[in-house]
């Protein structure tokens, strides 16, 4: 029987735009037998482009929402937009328990997760068979495609659990009755494809320019880091960290990564794929196709032409003022009536706090007026979506050096992300240091869609997983926004109830549930998470 891959790269990127890579400019490729498909070079690198692009395809609905929707589960973010049906997000966000309206919510990201493994697949599993004339570069596009595999499975497996896992390439009838491998299967295979891409890929500074943006050693052992944070296996982040960050056995060396010097610039599009940036996803402003992302509309005010999806809460805003941080709350939060920093059009931003549950919005997606594309409510907006970056490196760093006892060079990394914007050194040590960089991290990285999973891996000092400790009937985000919260926009606008995570329940939400439609046409064999 033929195997075919069908819409091998889907759009035919063109980078053009100033301060993007080109490296993903290919062809519309439809159906092709795979035995006659991987012939050339070209071919190969066409299968890789279409891996890249499948990290967030066309439109806001297939991946940029479910990223919106995470954070939307935090202490940092309203659903928002309270004019319209929220449908499946409010089952999501307010932690309802329906499965099959929660799960409807993650069908979309489920279902375009396990697309893109797919192309992972065929690229890893053809493209070694293939002459080269330069063999690296082979080994390289084979690398690419394990490291976005990867952070695929690495999406499922921090949002669902254990998932199941298709390597391989395999037709429809080859994975039925498949079921879910562990979570500890699962961060397995995450490993094992990180490990085997790291000596494959060249570090950041051996790429051309037109090249930026693809994956590079230091993104594969940044993510690795990460994997391993999250199941706690700080011997193991350490050494790796030490080497992006250029410490213990690694001091001496010219760092690929650093800081840049305005927290400012970090979410700019004139500075896609800096030197902070370890990986993110390419976008251009190409209005022939949908080359870019949608979600800094989604996220707008809607007297800017926005949806108001996603507006901050004012326990995040608090959080800022309680730090004497004000830098990056002005380069976070943008507030009804007050200017946009660093847009010199806007001295007065409207966010109609009257309609919407909070006069909000989010500053690192807001796009400046002379800098927008027109058409603008269309998904061309060219901001390259940041995925992991040096600063959550430092953060992490400091986390696990805490961890192994080692504080003060858990201080040191904390006191670098803190002296870009001009805080005030951390002196304290154990649990107090512990606190400050779990702090530093809601802060530095807020609405990155990194907080609901720190919450969930944290351990309280009660032994529970912190997201237990902030919704619940006594969570600190309910008992705030029921009991101590002076802002009056959202206790009057009660369309989005103020008890946002009171119906959460411990031992369910700390995952979401598997697609019901996934669960039904398995016939039984992938089984729901517990408690839905």
């Amino acid at each position: 029987m033929k195997k075919y891959m069908i819409g091998l790269s889907i759009a035919a990127f063109s980078l053009a735009f100033t301060g993007c890579s080109d490296f993903l400019e290919e062809p519309i490729r439809g159906q092709q037998d795979l035995s006659e498909y991987f012939k050339t070079e070209d071919e190969c690198k066409q299968q890789v482009t279409g891996c890249y692009q499948s990290l967030f395809y066309d439109d806001w609905w297939q991946i940029q929402k479910f990223y919106l929707a995470g954070d939307m589960c935090t202490d940092d973010m309203w659903m928002g937009n309270t004019t319209q049906d929220p449908g499946e997000y409010r089952d999501l966000a307010h932690y309802t328990g329906n499965t099959y309206s929660a799960g409807n919510c993650c069908q979309n990201f489920w279902q375009y997760r396990y697309k893109g493994i797919l192309r992972c697949n065929v690229a890893i599993d053809r493209i070694p068979a293939v002459e080269f004339t330069d063999e690296s570069l082979r080994d390289r596009y084979v690398a690419e495609a394990k490291f976005l595999r990867a952070f695929q499975y690495f999406d499922l497996v921090r949002n669902f659990g254990g998932v199941p896992l298709v390597i391989g390439l395999k037709l429809p009838s080859e994975v039925v009755g498949i079921t879910r491998a562990t979570i500890e299967q699962s961060y397995e295979q995450i490993e094992r494809d990180l490990k085997e891409a790291i000596p494959a890929l060249p570090k950041r500074s051996e790429y051309a320019a037109n090249d930026l943006g693809r994956v590079t050693e230091g993104a594969a052992q940044g993510l690795l880091a990460k994997v391993y944070l999250y199941q706690e296996k700080y011997t193991e982040a350490e050494k790796l960290l030490q080497e992006l960050t250029c410490r213990g056995e690694f001091s001496g060396n010219t760092p690929e990564y650093k800081l840049l010097k305005n927290f400012g610039d970090v979410w700019s599009m004139d500075h896609n794929n800096s030197e902070e940036s370890l990986f993110e996803v390419q976008t251009n402003n190409d209005i022939s196709y949908n080359l870019g992302e949608r979600i800094s509309v989604v996220c707008g005010s809607r007297n800017d032409g926005g949806w108001a999806w996603g507006l901050p809460t004012s326990h995040l805003e608090k959080a800022f003022k309680d730090a004497g941080d004000d830098e990056r709350r002005k380069w976070t939060i943008i507030k009804h009536g007050e200017a946009v920093q660093g847009d010199p059009d806007v001295t007065s931003y409207t966010v109609k706090p009257e309609e919407l549950k909070s006069p909000r919005v989010t500053r690192k997606l807001y796009i400046p007026v002379s800098k927008r594309p027109k058409p603008y409510d269309a998904p061309h907006i060219p901001l390259n979506y940041r995925l992991l970056r040096y600063a959550d490196v430092l953060l992490m760093y400091a986390e696990v050096e805490n961890a192994l006892g080692n504080d003060g060079e858990a201080r040191w990394a904390l006191n670098e992300v803190r002296r870009r914007v001009d805080l005030s050194e951390v002196t304290a040590s154990g649990t107090a240091l512990r606190d400050a960089i779990r702090l530093e991290r809601r802060l530095e990285l807020a609405l990155e869609n990194n907080r609901l999973f720190d919450l969930r891996r944290w351990k309280d000092d009660n032994g529970k997983a912190a997201i237990c400790n902030v919704m619940g009937t006594n969570g600190t985000f309910v008992k705030y926004n029921l009991e101590q919260s002076t802002d009056n926009d959202e206790k009057n606008n009660q369309i989005e109830n103020s008890n946002k995570g009171i119906t959460f329940k411990e031992g369910r939400d700390e995952l979401f549930p598997i697609p019901t439609s996934e669960v039904t046409m398995s016939n039984g064999s992938i089984v729901q998470n517990p408690g839905y």
